[in-house]
């Protein structure tokens, strides 16, 4: 097991094999402004691929958990139900999901060339599970995050049939030299990435 709070740990963050990859809380400014937007994440890492996730928000009791061929689902209230990205709709803005604590000038100007946008705003890995649920069709990041921070999220929206890649178009991988992760869009569907991105 690999956690963001134990440095010991690291050694086993490699590319092959297996390990689990654990964010206790992701979303320290959310979890201090107490709003509620904070999350547990656990990511099975198998051969640099996130193939299960689990995002929990303890504060509002709501747990994702999915990955790619597993499907994706959400509980709430005690209440399990399957989730999918939304399917593409002719005529309305594109549901851009952002930062409350991390929107740079950057993520600004990519959001710039979506066009006609309305902005969906949350915390934490709840940002992924907003696309995944079909709130949202897409979260750009073009700021430092660090693998434990997307991992889980990156599985469950795959579950729910989005992706997450890089300005490449490339999948996320984990257990990497370097802990810190690319630039990164999550989406319902990689043909919304802006040229610029590609």
């Amino acid at each position: 097991m690999v956690s963001e709070e134990d440095s010991a740990s690291q050694v086993y963050r490699r590319n092959t094999g297996r390990f689990w990859l654990v964010d206790p809380l992701d979303g320290t400014k959310e979890f201090i402004a107490g709003n509620g937007e904070f999350t547990v994440n656990i990511a099975l890492i198998e051969d640099g691929h996130s193939v299960l996730g689990v995002v929990y928000a303890p504060a509002i009791d709501a747990l994702y958990y999915g990955g790619a061929g597993l499907g994706a689902f959400r509980c709430i209230g005690g209440q399990t139900t399957a989730i999918k990205v939304a399917a593409a709709q002719t005529g309305r803005a594109c549901r851009v999901v952002a930062s409350k604590s991390h929107l740079n000038d950057a993520t600004r100007s990519l959001i710039d060339c979506l066009g006609e946008v309305s902005l969906v705003q949350a915390g934490s890995s709840l940002k992924f599970c907003r696309v995944a649920e079909g709130e949202a069709d897409i979260y750009p990041r073009l700021a430092p995050t660090c693998e434990w921070d997307t991992a889980a999220a990156q599985a469950v929206l795959e579950g729910a049939g989005g992706a997450v890649v890089n300005l490449h178009g490339l999948p996320l991988r984990y257990g990497k030299a370097e802990v810190l992760n690319p630039s990164f869009i999550a989406t319902r569907n990689t043909a919304l990435m802006p040229a610029r991105s590609k």
